[in-house]
């Protein structure tokens, strides 16, 4: 998935849901971030930055809110969505639906053929990355199609409760594309009795992109594009609109890629995350960060001059979906922010974390306030540094390797160095506090 950044503006020309207005750097880079399954072929552009992303269609006309300029010089946006406004129906299920295509098909022609109540729908795809981005205080906006029946009509009214403006993307459609490939694309999450989750819509059973009609970009989705300072894209996006490109030339072009520990395996055949990580850095052209999502262990991000590491936070978790889609959104922020990585990192998790304790995606992913309480309280999984240690013993990384920790005492390599996780949580606390502060008074 990519994410792109753009030059941005001194002035904040759209007003945060969020209380943490956010610093502008006159030289955003791109971020990229993959998921594990897709066909991924597709390119972002030399400022853009990839992360998680499916795309989706047209927004009715009426329906878009705050258009985009069409000069100046600002970046009014400081994350925009290329892709994926699908709708979530999530609905718990005795089992889950058979591997077999065909029968998994039926099962869900089956769900289909009975719309259920709108208690079990949510906003899914890259709604979730937008919620969590503007809870943390980040102007954001999504690019891309939803149609006019009552799904469409649900997602927009969902984000316009969450201060996320829309640009739809139906300037160009296809006369012999079926009328449903224009409709609101559904996904169905099944839970069973085991919290396993299940996932199936129609872009599932298709040889060709969900929304093969859109040939190009529409001039507004463009415009849009270029007044913001961030563009992220998932492989789901380039699933659905970019079937010509090549993964290799996204992820050369991008500033920030992020990944599972398998993702990042798969695309170099190391098994080493930091390895990994430091070859994907060598094939890019413009990438910065290498982070890398660990698991329920935490997250690596590995820079042309350092490796960070951050252990998870100790929760009770409730439902993971959402989490990665949460853990971007901190990545994006501290990205903006300019943050060290360990500070990125543990923002990451912490939002992450917020959102395993609650149910479910879409509106139910982490507020603020949530990501707070487990920063002050900085419960980590740090009881033993082997994990870190073992990958740091087989890579060839030569310098020192920073860690947070709850202690100051070195690990079992000479080459780990702890950071203190209190001196981090106090420097985030201090950043968040003091702009709501100001929030507070200019209101």
């Amino acid at each position: 998935m990519a994410l792109q950044t753009l030059n941005p503006h001194p002035h904040r020309a759209c007003a945060s849901p969020g209380p943490v207005p956010l610093q502008r750097h006159h030289h955003p880079q791109p971020l990229l971030h993959l998921p594990p399954r897709c066909r991924l072929a597709g390119g972002a552009r030399p400022r853009v930055v990839a992360v998680a992303v499916s795309v989706s269609g047209a927004v009715n006309e009426a329906r878009r809110r705050r258009p985009p300029p069409e000069g100046g010089e600002g970046k009014e946006t400081d994350l925009a969505t290329l892709g994926n406004l699908c709708v979530d129906v999530v609905l718990s299920v005795p089992q889950l639906p058979p591997a077999p295509r065909e029968e998994r098909k039926a099962y869900m022609e089956r769900l289909a053929a009975s719309p259920p109540d709108q208690k079990f729908w949510e906003a899914g795809g890259n709604c979730n990355l937008a919620f969590a981005a503007a809870r943390l205080g980040l102007c954001c906006s999504t690019l891309g199609h939803v149609g006019e029946e009552i799904y469409g009509k649900f997602l927009l009214d969902v984000l316009e409760a969450e201060g996320i403006s829309v640009v739809g993307m139906l300037d160009n459609s296809d006369a012999s594309a079926c009328q449903h490939a224009y409709e609101t694309l559904l996904c169905w999450v099944l839970v069973d009795p085991f919290q396993r989750h299940g996932f199936c819509s129609r872009a599932d059973f298709s040889e060709e992109p969900a929304f093969s009609w859109i040939r190009k970009l529409p001039a507004e989705t463009k415009t849009a594009i270029h007044h913001s300072k961030i563009l992220f894209c998932n492989g789901y996006a380039f699933d659905e609109l970019f079937p010509d490109r090549t993964l290799e030339h996204s992820l050369r072009l991008s500033d920030v890629l992020l990944l599972t520990s398998d993702e990042a395996e798969s695309l170099t055949n190391i098994r080493n995350p930091i390895q990994a990580g430091q070859e994907l850095l060598k094939r890019g052209i413009r990438t910065r960060w290498v982070v890398i999502k660990m698991g329920s262990k935490g997250s690596i991000m590995v820079t042309k001059n350092s490796v960070s590491c951050a252990p998870s936070f100790k929760i009770d978790v409730v439902d993971t979906v959402g989490c990665g889609d949460s853990f971007t959104a901190a990545i994006a922020f501290g990205f903006l922010q300019n943050l060290p990585p360990v500070s990125t990192l543990t923002l990451a998790n912490a939002v992450g974390a917020a959102t395993a304790t609650g149910c479910g995606a879409g509106r139910n992913v982490a507020h603020l306030d949530k990501v707070l309480q487990l920063l002050r309280e900085s419960n980590l999984n740090d009881d033993d540094d082997s994990t870190w240690s073992e990958l740091i013993e087989g890579s060839s990384f030569c310098s020192e390797v920073s860690v947070l920790s709850k202690t100051t005492v070195n690990g079992f390599s000479d080459r780990l160095v702890h950071v203190p996780v209190c001196s981090v949580v106090s420097n985030l606390l201090s950043m968040f506090e003091a702009v709501s502060v100001r929030s507070t008074v200019q209101a």
